[in-house]
């Protein structure tokens, strides 16, 4: 399993067409195979700043997720708006990086009251 969490900082006046980017990018990465999560949040304090978190259930997965139809949809957008910070610059250079976890899961038992 990875998880993969990174931000994405556009110029506020961005913010709508990033959403309704990201709204589309979201509703078919869900549809992969091997997404577990995949999740774009914007920053209540920072309109600007927009989080990215994900969940995969390989690296192969996540390979195959940067050459499907959408996400070359998805980095059309990108180009087209004013991006003033990315964290990681470039997720597929850093896959080995800390931005990426590898995780196995652990079964567990939760006592609910």
């Amino acid at each position: 399993m990875l998880i993969v969490a990174g931000t994405i900082n556009v110029d506020p006046a961005d913010v709508p067409q990033l959403r309704a980017a990201a709204a589309l990018m979201m509703a078919a990465t869900h549809q992969e195979p091997g997404n577990i999560e995949y999740v774009f949040s914007v920053s209540v304090a920072d309109p600007g700043n927009v989080q990215i978190f994900e969940i995969w259930e390989s690296a192969d997965d996540l390979e195959k997720h940067f050459t499907l139809p959408h996400m070359a949809t998805f980095q059309a957008t990108l180009k087209e708006l004013t991006i003033t910070g990315r964290s990681p610059a470039s997720l597929r250079s850093r896959l080995v990086r800390t931005h990426v976890m590898q995780v196995t899961p652990i079964p567990c038992t939760v006592d609910r009251m």
